[in-house]
């Protein structure tokens, strides 16, 4: 795991899609901005084994072209 220091409006860039923007810090909460293709699919890691947003997985995969 690669663990990085950003501050308010700093960024990181994954590969050349993708981009990860610090959009606000407040007290213990920090809020991220992500710029990708709409074909990659953004999940927070607790929906991961979700049933009901596996649901919604799923169909967004059968929706997506490449899917």
């Amino acid at each position: 795991m690669l663990v990085l220091s950003r501050k308010q409006f700093e960024g990181i860039q994954i590969g050349p899609d993708i981009r990860i923007k610090i959009v606000k810090v407040d007290r213990n909460q920090v809020r991220i901005g992500i710029e990708a293709p709409h074909d990659v699919m953004i999940i927070r890691d607790e929906l991961v084994n979700d049933p009901e947003a596996h649901e919604a997985r799923t169909a967004w995969e059968q929706s997506e072209p490449n899917g």
